[in-house]
């Protein structure tokens, strides 16, 4: 069985060979550059490495890595569709504060401040993002100005993609499908609801996400209103997207909606049923109607009580499944949704065990996660919750996939 058909098997609740494995098909389930560095050279592998993800760091895995780690899903998305066929030197080298020389994205804009901190900086010119001196990523530094309020009319989300951007993801979708066997995870048009927080557009950012909170209570029409129109232009998106690599994506990110807390959902599940749920049973309809492609959807912290509105709505995966927040405990998940919602994450605790646990620790964990995800016929692909951060062992990371592989046997 190669990857493609495990990814198939598991997505559809049909029991694989064995348990699929993702490392960075998403840029919520990667590894941050020096971890991945480490790794690889412990491979015997002594290639650049090659940021793909600027603001958290994130190496882009090569196929060797691929390969070794048993990794049975690849990304597929336009905003790094063009680098990721060229040559590493073609890239912005820069060396972290460790030491690590790594390459950057072709016209990354990067400025190193007297404090020491580094500045992302815009095709504008402006700094939108900074990493403090001896930091592990950015964090964005748009100003919040006191009294600023939310502009429904100046809410114009974007409804086009060039012919160029489409032109090289068709291209680089065709060379993934043929050249390899894995599975391709689609991403590149979805919708965030929870703050409106990636709608790509100046006057809606997580800086007033307290405001746009309020207005799902308060302004329901006009709140309404905002995210048909995210809907709408999402939907046009992905239709252009649709039209460049067809069904070469088994999968397509939908939205990414972090919509819980360590310790519960942001919103009450009522509200959630009210405002956000048909907003979803929308953007999930076009998908099943037009396209072969399931539903993914990324939402981090204690999201359960949404959980059974998300499957109702049409959204067949869910990452990264935070087990170490409020109810999200592995056993539950199963018990209440085993065989309704496919499981793409909750393999390994990354808040703490990975980072503070021995790799005898790291295996038991892993060992456990493996057997109560498994306990119906597919529905779970393997992947530590969210990213890898920079202080993780990189033992730790070894014995994660080890076990990953090793105990994930099926067939």
């Amino acid at each position: 069985m190669n990857s493609r058909e495990r990814i198939q098997k598991a997505v559809n609740f049909e029991t694989p060979d064995r348990v699929p494995i993702d490392l960075g098909s998403i840029r919520a389930s990667g590894i941050n550059s020096v971890v991945y560095d480490q790794l690889k050279r412990r491979m015997g592998i002594e290639t650049p490495t090659r940021v793909h993800d600027t603001m958290q760091i994130l190496a882009e895995l090569e196929m060797e890595v691929v390969e070794r780690l048993h990794v049975d899903v690849l990304p597929l998305e336009p905003m790094t569709a063009q680098w990721a066929r060229q040559d590493a030197f073609d890239g912005v080298h820069k060396k972290l504060f460790c030491g690590l020389d790594v390459y950057f994205p072709p016209g990354t804009g990067i400025d190193e401040q007297e404090d020491g901190s580094w500045m992302l900086v815009g095709a504008d010119g402006n700094a939108f993002a900074r990493m403090p001196k001896d930091g592990y990523y950015f964090d964005f530094v748009r100003p919040t100005m006191a009294g600023t309020r939310i502009d429904p009319d100046a809410f114009r989300p974007i409804d086009t993609v060039s012919d160029e951007e489409l032109d090289v993801f068709a291209e680089h979708a065709r060379f993934l499908y043929e050249n390899t066997d894995k599975a391709l995870l689609g991403w590149g048009a979805s919708i965030s609801m929870m703050g409106l927080s990636a709608l790509l557009s100046d006057n809606i950012t997580q800086d007033s996400l307290d405001e746009w909170l309020c207005m799902l209570m308060t302004e329901k029409d006009t709140a309404n209103d905002m995210m048909g129109r995210f809907v709408d232009a999402t939907i046009k998106r992905m239709e252009l997207y649709h039209q460049a690599v067809g069904d070469r994506c088994f999968a397509w990110g939908v939205a990414s909606d972090d919509a819980g807390t360590q310790r519960s959902e942001l919103l009450s599940p009522d509200l959630f049923r009210e405002m956000i749920k048909p907003h979803y049973e929308r953007v999930c309809d076009w998908v099943h109607s037009h396209t072969n492609w399931k539903t993914y959807l990324h939402s981090c912290g204690s999201i359960y009580g949404y959980i059974p509105d998300w499957i109702d709505a049409g959204i067949d995966i869910l990452n990264p499944v935070q087990i170490a927040a409020a109810n999200m405990e592995p056993e539950r998940l199963m018990r209440e949704f085993g065989g309704k919602i496919v499981f793409w994450g909750g393999g390994c605790d990354t808040q703490k065990v990975l980072p503070l646990g021995t790799p005898e620790e790291v295996r038991e964990h892993v060992r456990h996660n493996i057997e109560v995800f498994t306990s119906r016929p597919g529905g779970f692909v393997f992947t530590q919750v969210h990213n890898i951060q920079q202080d993780v062992p990189v033992e730790n990371v070894e014995a994660m996939f080890q076990a990953a592989y090793e105990l994930g046997q099926l067939g």
